[in-house]
């Protein structure tokens, strides 16, 4: 590599997004790239120049190994959306003439479909007008969304968290159900696709008997069938669970968060923001039947749950951080690296590298098959598939009794503890 490496985060966080960063580092550095650079708040950041030297963020592989520990994005992220390349060029123009005054020869970005949509357009830019950087996407996105992919670096985590939350919540209501009757509605992420919500499942056990109803957006939301198989399960038991995805809509495509507030914000890529489902879904239960109801919305604490990540879910994404270097230092440009499924048993992975026109502004739903036939549930194939990835731990680098995360120094003090080399040498819990 005779250049310099680029790197960018965008859209929303994951618990291993900045696991794909210190692959994008780590690999970097081992093929020889000069500098790494991060742009602070993706494409938009870089618009504005804003930019820094890794190496001055990320000194050893101690920091590195934090680094793959340290939920959300460590550079920042954005949701800007590019215009098309024959309406503005006048910012193409601009992000090029940084891009050379970098030396940039591998531009990688970090993120999911509307991410890879800036892949596309940067390298036919480049192609179109004759220059010499190559652009590649690293897969990232809690909804499992992407694809050509098996399966996307943020989703195993989330879906960890979703599962081991659900039975929590479950075991909860099971203590305060002497002679009442209690509807929970947990509110999970998914926007289009039911991947996150279908984790939920994963909860059921020896020990527990998982949430009773799963709605997933793939499938149209009745809402009087709802009330009816509530009103059926709670003739025979006390407690009642039940997962719903945020953009669970009616048969004439309303989404039922809708239904009790109006929605106003709209993102860059015109994205409605979505939250209310499950207290909208409470308080109709409470109304209609009469029972205590409550409503459990997980919102960031899916993707940013570091603690709970998946150890599959941090080395995968470590691995395709490394394969966007690898790619791009080969000559690849307009692509995305992949996760191909190997084998189940035991488990296997290894990357792919797909045209990212193929990708970019492609959505992966669930499949039907894998969805009850009455829309209530997901099938044992769908578990069998999401299995595999939530397995292991990553522990967190425990310092004074929580987490400790990699962070932008700026010299002065942080917390009543002091400094960071002081509260290092008061716990000796530092990871070696």
């Amino acid at each position: 590599m005779k250049g310099n490496v680029i790197v960018g985060q965008s859209g929303g966080p994951t618990a291993v997004i900045n696991s794909s960063l210190a692959g994008v580092y780590r690999t970097a550095i081992d093929r020889g790239a000069k500098k790494v650079y991060g742009m602070r708040y993706g494409i938009q950041g870089l618009l504005d120049e804003q930019y820094l030297d890794l190496s001055k963020h990320i000194k050893n592989d101690l920091d590195v190994e934090i680094l793959k520990r340290t939920p959300s994005a460590f550079l920042g992220t954005c949701r800007y959306k590019l215009p098309d390349i024959h309406e503005n060029q006048e910012i193409y123009v601009r992000l090029f003439e940084i891009l050379e005054k970098l030396n940039i020869e591998c531009f990688i970005y970090i993120g999911g479909n509307d991410s890879m949509d800036t892949i596309k357009k940067l390298s036919d830019y480049a192609i179109l007008t004759g220059k010499k950087q190559k652009f590649v996407g690293v897969p990232k996105t809690i909804d499992n969304d992407l694809a050509l992919t098996d399966h996307t670096p943020g989703f195993g985590s989330a879906a960890k968290y979703i599962a081991t939350s659900t039975k929590e919540v479950i075991r909860d209501g099971l203590g305060f159900s002497y002679k009442k009757k209690q509807v929970t509605i947990i509110e999970i992420m998914g926007r289009n696709a039911g991947w996150l919500t279908g984790a939920s499942a994963l909860s059921r056990g020896e020990d527990c008997d998982g949430p009773d109803l799963i709605y997933l957006p793939e499938i149209a939301f009745d809402i009087e069938k709802f009330m009816a198989r509530v009103r059926k399960l709670l003739e025979k038991k006390d407690v009642v669970v039940v997962a719903v995805s945020e953009g669970i809509r009616t048969a004439d495509g309303k989404y039922v968060s809708e239904l009790s507030a109006t929605i106003d914000y709209v993102d860059a890529f015109g994205h409605k923001q979505l939250t209310g489902t499950a207290s909208y879904l409470a308080n109709l239960v409470s109304q209609d039947i009469g029972c205590k109801a409550r409503s459990v919305e997980f919102s960031t604490l899916q993707r940013s749950a570091a603690h709970l990540a998946s150890r599959v879910d941090v080395n995968e994404a470590f691995m395709v951080g490394g394969a966007a270097v690898k790619a791009a230092d080969e000559g690849d440009t307009g692509k995305m690296v992949v996760i191909d499924r190997v084998s189940d048993d035991p488990y296997q992975s290894a990357t792919g590298i797909y045209d990212v026109h193929k990708i970019a502004n492609d959505e992966k739903l669930v499949p039907r098959e894998w969805i009850t036939k009455d829309g209530t549930y997901v099938t044992e194939e769908f578990i069998d598939y999401v299995w595999p990835l939530i397995q292991g731990d990553y522990p967190c680098v425990m310092v004074g009794g929580i987490p400790r995360h990699l962070y932008m120094s700026t010299g002065a003090p942080r917390g009543r503890r002091g400094n960071k080399e002081e509260r290092e040498r008061e716990t000796g819990d530092y990871l070696q």
